[in-house]
């Protein structure tokens, strides 16, 4: 079996929530893990949406995530803060440090957070969305355990490792931008299992570093830029670690306990996370920034297409699939149908 199942946005929503509370997950861990997962399945991010839910509920249910955390903020100053999570939902986690990074940035111009003692983050496009969203320039990016290989190299190193930037933009929905810098996340590959679909070429690779499309043969990722321009995305996956693990003082890549395929669901993983916001009221100035990025995005959108191509801001396509999927309903992999009763 290996079609999708279509499900309401609203009655999605209503499941994961659910089954988050079922598992013994408090308010707080439920709405935000919520809202996360929601924003990745609505805008087509399928990898980091719904489908995690069972994941994160049997990581509660076994002892790894703390399912009724009590963050604490650490080393404040005027514009950087670190925010000890307590072993919380990454969800959680992200939305308090970007809620915090916006309010250092209010006074300051600039709000820098690290979070320590966290989970999985999810996609990191969630909480740079919620910096915009209130009015900055956001970004936030989290290490994660390995599965990408290095250039040229034949075993995991670094983890999927996001980046992720929202500037708001008035009169329109935010610029969105969240890229792996793996040229696809595991989550992917997994969902491609799930549904018995071969992967693209030259994306992944089996357990001796050799590009693989069978979803089932592979055993790592490769970094952003494939065969040829891999040291890129290598790079960037190193910025993700260095901000998040390196500056916070939590796990390197190759030192994760596996999100997945370890009996082991009781130790926390202790990951780290970093988020940023920057408020144009303390640069150029509000009026001026809004003048600006408006001016910007009419140019880019309409410079020339080449033929039968079409030009896009970044978060343009999520935005129409956004729209797409609150109309007629949000597909899901048949793992994620049964757990949460759709199938």
């Amino acid at each position: 079996m290996n079609e999708t199942t279509i499900v309401a946005a609203a009655a999605l929503q209503q499941a994961v929530s659910n089954a988050l509370a079922a598992a013994g997950a408090d308010a707080e861990s439920v709405s935000t893990a919520t809202r996360a997962m929601m924003h990745a399945s609505l805008l087509g991010i399928d990898s980091h949406g719904v489908r995690l839910t069972g994941h994160y509920c049997a990581m509660m249910k076994g002892g790894r995530i703390n399912p009724r955390p009590v963050p604490k903020i650490l080393n404040r100053t005027a514009a950087s803060a670190i925010l000890d999570a307590d072993d919380a939902l990454g969800h959680l986690a992200g939305y308090r440090a970007m809620a915090l990074a916006c309010e250092l940035a209010a006074e300051s111009g600039v709000g820098a957070v690290g979070v320590r003692r966290s989970s999985h983050l999810g996609a990191a496009g969630a909480y740079a969305l919620a910096g915009a969203e209130a009015g900055y320039i956001g970004f936030a990016t989290t290490n994660t355990d390995s599965m990408v290989a290095l250039f040229e190299g034949a075993a995991r190193f670094h983890g999927t490792n996001p980046l992720a930037f929202a500037a708001p933009v008035p009169g329109q929905k935010p610029w969105l931008f969240d890229m792996a810098t793996s040229s696809i996340p595991m989550n992917r590959v997994l969902l491609h299992r799930s549904l018995q679909k071969p992967l693209p070429e030259g994306v992944a690779a089996d357990a001796n570093g050799h590009p693989a499309t069978d979803a089932d043969a592979v055993d790592m990722v490769l970094p952003l830029g494939g065969t040829g321009y891999g040291y890129k995305g290598a790079g960037l996956a190193g910025v993700a670690t260095l901000l998040s693990a390196v500056l916070t003082g939590t796990t390197l890549d190759p030192d994760f306990i596996p999100m997945y395929g370890t009996p082991d669901d009781k130790t926390p993983r202790n990951m780290g996370h970093f988020v940023l916001a920057l408020s144009p009221d303390h640069f150029a100035g509000r009026a001026v920034y809004e003048s600006g990025i408006l001016r910007y995005l009419d140019a880019l959108r309409g410079a020339p297409a080449r033929e039968g191509g079409r030009v896009m801001a970044p978060g343009d396509r999520e935005w129409e699939t956004l729209a797409r999927r609150e109309r007629e309903g949000i597909p899901i992999d048949p793992d994620t149908a049964r757990f949460l009763g759709f199938a």
